[in-house]
């Protein structure tokens, strides 16, 4: 029996040896005819060249989708661009620079370009393929949907290669500075979006360059990189028609009080001295002008269990109110809200009392001010989510819309729609948005549709300070740089520049 196996084994190992040519190619194997753009753009090493079967890796075309629409008159004259993700799922754009043909084709037209002699090149900083005839270009289809690409500006502007001529959408953004009433599209206008400052340009000659600037909007278009120097890229988006711009506000709305950090775990036990950081944007009193601030804590052991069916005002150890409504606070200020203890971490740690208290109150004694039963702990330890929100006003119902809202982590009973739509609601702030900002679809609680951003959970009973530094403006009303967490490791003698150096800042 072995004897019959060994001579069948190695004859069917000689036809694999010999079955293959000396280059490793099976006979028979041809390579595909369509190259993706990634490895199109991946050929250029910084000076022109000729596009050819052997250096296309011996393809000779593309597909792609069209995204640029030249009925606004916004957009290079001559270029066709098209974009794919045939490499890795990667999405990559490229432009044709083909003359009057570019206008014949409209968003979502499927097309296959045979891009054998052309030249690939940088015109203008612009990476394109000019020498392409129109006889060259075959539409496939049409009316393909083009899915949203939401990409945060500062992402384009590290990276500008990766998203030139693809058509992405900034989202919640808004123009630096603020524009006046009677400010056009017309030039080059900064487009801030939380991330960073992106140059939108518009031809003075477009259909909509004197449409007025809207306050806050979603903003599609396709970046096209400018070359400035000897080798910088630098990208300027482009919108393709007035359509491109959907307004998401047109009246500023400042936020008076901002969460800026909080320690929800000393080193030690937590019994009145947890505390909560805020930044006021604008001078208060507090007892003119009320606010409060609601703590919600979804450990397993707290209750009432399941989904909170009064939101913020559910109450028991889910949720904790404390009013604001004594003291004051000045423009760019921190201010404290917290326990009885008001030390930076725990028992016998550097004393706060000097500090700016709006409220000072023995959580272990006392239930919380309308809801919350009293407690050892106002935030969850155990890794499921904790919540903070601070409201106008000291009456707090299920219909609430916080002014700003943060979460750390993402266990426990937290949002549901059946039998009935139960869960903690949101405001619009940086990281979250009452309707989808893209699909404008309402989502007014975290977890629901886009609102799925939450802090890191750090160790527990070591005294991490979560603070959230980012540059708010009051002028605009917004968050010129997005809240981002830092973990501020404290000990028992740390002082208070440890929290309120570096952390979020008011622009005028």
């Amino acid at each position: 029996m072995k004897q019959s196996i060994f001579p069948s084994l190695l004859l069917c190992i000689l036809v694999i040896i010999t079955g293959c040519d000396k280059n490793g190619n099976y006979p028979g194997g041809q390579v595909s005819p369509y190259i993706s753009i990634y490895d199109v753009k991946d050929v250029y090493k910084g000076t022109d060249i000729t596009l050819s079967k052997d250096v296309l890796y011996g393809s000779t075309k593309i597909t792609g989708v069209v995204v640029s629409d030249h009925s606004g008159g916004n957009l290079p004259t001559g270029l066709l661009v098209m974009q794919d993700r045939r490499r890795l799922n990667e999405l990559r754009g490229i432009a044709l620079s083909v003359g009057t043909e570019a206008a014949k084709y409209v968003p979502g037209d499927s097309l296959v370009v045979d891009i054998a002699g052309g030249v690939l090149k940088r015109v203008d900083g612009i990476m394109q393929i000019t020498g392409v005839s129109a006889s060259a270009i075959t539409k496939v289809s049409s009316g393909n949907a083009i899915a949203a690409n939401r990409v945060p500006s500062n992402l384009i502007l590290a990276t500008p290669d990766k998203y030139e001529a693809t058509l992405v959408v900034i989202v919640k953004a808004g123009f630096n500075p603020l524009p006046a009433p009677t400010d056009t599209y017309t030039g080059e206008k900064v487009l801030n979006d939380g991330f960073g400052d992106l140059t939108l340009r518009t031809e003075a000659t477009a259909s909509f360059a004197k449409n007025t600037l809207p306050f806050l909007g979603n903003f599609y278009g396709i970046p096209f990189n400018k070359l400035v120097g000897d080798n910088q890229l630098v990208p300027q988006m482009r919108m393709r028609t007035a359509n491109d711009a959907v307004v998401l506000s047109s009246t500023i709305n400042v936020t008076p009080l901002l969460i800026s950090g909080f320690i929800s775990d000393v080193s030690g036990a937590d019994g009145n001295y947890e505390y909560i950081q805020f930044l006021a944007t604008r001078d208060i009193d507090f007892a003119v002008t009320p606010y409060s601030v609601v703590v919600t804590n979804n450990a397993n052991a707290s209750t009432p269990t399941g989904f909170p069916a009064n939101g913020w005002a559910t109450g028991g150890l889910r949720t904790y109110k404390l009013n604001m409504n004594s003291g004051k606070a000045t423009k760019g200020s921190f201010f404290y809200v917290g326990g009885t203890g008001k030390t930076i971490n725990g028992a016998s740690s550097t004393s706060m009392a000097a500090s700016n208290w709006i409220k000072a109150y023995n959580y272990t004694l006392a239930d919380g001010e309308g809801f919350g039963t009293k407690t050892g702990g106002l935030f969850a330890n155990s890794g499921n989510a904790s919540g903070l929100a601070v409201f106008a006003g000291t009456t707090i119902t299920a219909a609430s819309v916080p002014l700003d809202v943060l979460f750390v982590s993402t266990g426990g009973s937290l949002f549901t729609t059946t039998p009935s739509t139960m869960g903690y609601r949101i405001g619009n702030t940086d990281w979250y948005d009452v309707k989808n900002p893209i699909t404008l679809v309402d989502q007014p609680y975290y977890r629901a549709g886009s609102n799925t951003l939450n802090m890191s959970y750090t160790t527990a009973d070591l005294g991490y300070f979560y603070k959230m530094g980012g540059e708010y403006s009051v002028s605009l009303g917004r968050w010129m740089k997005a809240r981002t967490q830092t973990n501020v490791l404290l000990t028992k003698t740390s002082a208070i520049t440890e929290i309120e150096g570096t952390g979020a800042t008011i622009l005028k």
